[in-house]
């Protein structure tokens, strides 16, 4: 297959679509703006009078558009001028040319996926990437249609993936500098991913190599804390987000309450006495640490009502004295405690949370072993 990154000209295109139906052959004529299909089909007919040709887009109905893919496999039309719908595995061995219109505006795995359209039989391709000068695009889009150009040989798609990696970045995976996804997450926000995802194959595929000695559950599940509560440190506390914004990721990696503590005192030495949202802030941390210290993997508490979740791994079962005391509160109290499965999925349910401190306080009872009572 031959690849030609050109400027948009007339004499070129009509050359390009005249040969290709000389030879009794059909062309593809990319053009991803549905408002103006007509206007280039227009012109096309305008450069070659001779050439039958249609136009199709992703928003006709079905019966339209298997009319017109049937026509067009069965040569009713020599040239087709679509949008990308092409792309999605079309396979018509007749055509070996196709022009991209605006090639610049796609990215490196679109441009060769198309490309893929044609070349499929034993005729010689030609692939047309139109753009404007190269001097004026930007650096990226540049580089794509280059690499177009270039690797243009059968069998060179993973070339062209590692272009495309070249081009976009790789990244760092443990240091500073990331790409794509990454950058724009953060990489402190792609670290705590990365060690969720670590986390969930300790605690699944190397289960083993990582079981405790208390029944093969490990405590270092994070907990998720779901809340409609107002927990945040207010403008008038901290009035610098950059700082409020540091604090937040600070008391998230503290390990437990001594450390709370002590972050506690420096915020009060700093700013002065903390507000009540501050301070149900720093103790629903305790929530998740509760949580997280019962193998739950999500608390939710909306409209006063509590919800703790567990995992739903097959593996996975609620410690005895957690259930143990949940079921004495029951017991107790039907119209409050409920317990609940969804999914395969365990949930305890207390109505009328009104506090941080409330929910702390059941969920205390619950981590902690009653002890055994004697007859």
């Amino acid at each position: 297959m031959d690849t030609y990154l050109i400027g948009f000209n007339e004499e070129r295109l009509r050359d390009a679509i005249s040969y290709e139906i000389s030879r009794s052959g059909q062309v593809y004529v990319i053009n991803n703006r549905i408002q103006n299909l007509s206007e280039v089909a227009g012109m096309l007919q305008r450069l070659v009078p001779d050439a039958r040709i249609a136009t199709g887009h992703g928003q006709m109905n079905g019966h339209e558009m298997e009319e017109l893919i049937v026509g067009f496999m069965e040569q009713k039309f020599d040239v087709l001028v679509s949008t990308t719908i092409v792309e999605n595995g079309l396979d018509v061995p007749n055509a070996n040319t196709i022009v991209i219109l605006d090639a610049h505006m796609f990215g490196l795995s679109d441009l060769h996926q198309m490309r893929g359209r044609v070349g499929r039989s034993n005729r010689k391709a030609f692939c047309y990437l139109v753009s404007p000068p190269l001097g004026g695009l930007p650096e990226e889009a540049r580089k794509r249609l280059q690499a177009l150009e270039q690797f243009s040989d059968l069998g060179s798609g993973f070339k062209i993936a590692l272009r495309d990696l070249e081009i976009r970045g790789a990244g760092d995976l443990l240091g500073a500098e990331q790409s794509g996804f990454i950058n724009d997450l953060g990489f402190e926000t792609y670290q705590k991913l990365l060690a969720e995802a670590v986390e969930e194959l300790k605690q699944s595929e190397f289960k083993d190599l990582y079981e405790d000695q208390r029944g093969g559950w490990s405590q270092t599940r994070e907990c998720q804390l779901d809340t409609d509560w107002e927990l945040l440190l207010p403008d008038s506390y901290v009035n610098s987000v950059e700082e409020r914004l540091r604090i937040y990721r600070e008391l998230d990696a503290l390990p437990g309450p001594e450390a709370l503590d002590a972050y506690r005192l420096g915020l009060v030495d700093r700013f002065g006495a903390l507000p009540a949202a501050a301070e149900n802030l720093l103790r629903s941390l305790h929530i998740r640490w509760l949580g997280q210290s019962m193998g739950m993997e999500k608390i939710r508490i909306k409209m006063g009502k509590l919800m703790a979740y567990f995992p739903d791994d097959a593996d996975f079962s609620i410690p005895e004295h957690v259930l143990g005391q949940f079921l004495r509160d029951l017991q107790r109290n039907p119209q409050r405690f409920q317990m609940k499965q969804k999914d395969q999925r365990s949930y305890l349910v207390v109505d009328a949370v009104r506090s941080v401190d409330e929910a702390i306080g059941f969920l205390t009872s619950w981590s902690e072993p009653q002890p055994a009572t004697s007859n």
